[in-house]
C-alpha cells in the first residue's frame, strides 16, 4: 500500500501557526508601544454618532437604540472585540435629550468595560438648524490576564496585571440643518494612569473627534452624502473619508477609507421602525495585519411621545 505524504500539509500548519504567532505579535507590540487604550473604533459613526458624540443625545426628536458588534482582524488571535449597546431620547418638548451606553472593549488580554449616561440641552436656530451641547459621565473598567503569558522578565510591569475603575466625563457639541451635521466632541475627557511597580502606566489615553457631514440632493429620491471624520489623541492621529449614496431615507451606501490605508463598505437599510447596518474594512498593500474587519448594527427608532417628530430623519 502506498503510504500518503503528510510531510507539505504538515509544513503548510506550521507555517500558519507561525504567520498566525507573528500577526498576534506585531498586534501586541502595537499595543505596548501606545502604552495605553484609545476609543473604541466605529465604522458606522455616521449612522450612530450617539457613540462619538453625547450631544447626538435625543438630537433627531425620537427615541432611538441600538446594538453594535465589531470584530477587527478576525483572523488574529486576541483581535479587538467590541460591543456597545446605547440608546437615547429627546425629552422636555424636545428641549432637552438623555441617553445610555455600555460597552465592553477587548483587546487581547486587556478588557476595558464602560457604563455611562449623556445630557444634551438643544436650541433652535434659525432655518431649521439646531445647536446641541452635550456632556457624559460614567465609570470605566480596565482589567488584563497576563496570567497564559510566559516572560523571561516577571517583574516587567507593564504586564502586571490590574484590576481598576475609574470615573469619566466627556462633553461635545453638534450643529445640524436639513443639509449639514457637524460635530466636535471628546467623550472620555480625563486620561487613566494607574502605579505598577512603582511606575505609573497609562492605560486610557483620550480622544477627540471632529465630524461633518453635507447632504446633496441629486433628485427627490437620490442624495449624496460625502462625510470626514478626524480622530486625535495624544499618541495618534487619524481620518476617515466616506462617500454615501442615499435612496430617500431607507436605504445607503457608501464607500470609506481611513488614512488611505484601509478601505471599506458601508451598507444600511430601513424597515419600519427598524435599521439593520453593516461595514466591512479591508487593509491596504501597506498594512502589516492582512485581515478584515467586519462591524454590526441593529437599530430602532421610534415617536414614542406625543411631541416627537413621525417621520425619520437622515441625520
Amino acid at each position: 500500500m502506498k503510504m500518503k505524504n503528510t510531510r507539505p500539509q504538515i509544513l503548510s500548519d506550521q507555517l500558519f501557526a507561525s504567520q498566525r504567532f507573528f500577526l498576534f505579535f506585531i498586534l501586541m507590540i502595537s499595543v505596548i508601544a501606545s502604552n495605553a487604550q484609545q476609543d473604541p473604533t466605529y465604522s458606522q459613526y455616521l449612522n450612530n454618532p450617539f457613540t462619538i458624540n453625547p450631544s447626538y443625545a435625543g438630537i433627531n426628536n425620537r427615541f432611538n437604540a441600538n446594538i453594535q458588534y465589531r470584530s477587527q482582524w478576525s483572523g488574529v488571535q486576541g483581535h479587538p472585540e467590541t460591543f456597545n449597546f446605547n440608546s437615547h431620547v429627546s425629552l422636555v418638548n424636545n428641549k432637552v435629550g438623555f441617553g445610555v451606553m455600555a460597552i465592553q472593549d477587548k483587546l487581547g488580554d486587556n478588557v476595558t468595560t464602560e457604563f455611562s449616561t449623556a445630557y444634551s440641552y438643544k436650541i433652535k436656530l434659525e432655518h431649521n438648524t439646531l445647536f446641541s451641547f452635550g456632556m457624559q459621565f460614567g465609570l470605566m473598567r480596565f482589567t488584563n490576564n497576563y496570567s497564559q503569558l510566559n516572560f523571561q522578565q516577571t517583574n516587567d510591569p507593564y504586564f502586571s496585571t490590574y484590576n481598576v475603575t475609574r470615573f469619566n466625563t466627556g462633553a461635545g457639541a453638534m450643529l445640524k440643518s436639513d443639509r449639514y451635521l457637524i460635530g466636535l466632541s471628546a467623550p472620555r475627557l480625563l486620561p487613566v494612569t494607574i502605579n505598577q511597580g512603582g511606575q505609573n502606566i497609562q492605560v486610557y489615553d483620550r480622544t477627540f473627534y471632529l465630524m461633518g457631514s453635507y447632504m446633496i440632493y441629486l433628485n427627490e429620491r437620490v442624495r449624496l452624502r460625502p462625510a470626514t471624520l478626524l480622530r486625535a489623541s495624544d499618541k495618534s492621529r487619524s481620518v476617515d473619508l466616506n462617500m454615501n449614496l442615499q435612496i430617500e431615507d431607507f436605504y445607503s451606501a457608501g464607500i470609506f477609507t481611513r488614512n488611505f490605508n484601509t478601505y471599506g463598505l458601508l451598507l444600511q437599510m430601513i424597515v419600519k421602525h427598524y435599521r439593520f447596518g453593516y461595514a466591512i474594512e479591508v487593509p491596504g498593500s501597506k498594512t502589516a495585519i492582512p485581515f478584515t474587519t467586519n462591524e454590526f448594527m441593529l437599530g430602532i427608532s421610534l415617536s414614542a411621545f406625543r411631541f416627537h417628530d413621525q417621520s425619520f430623519s437622515v441625520f
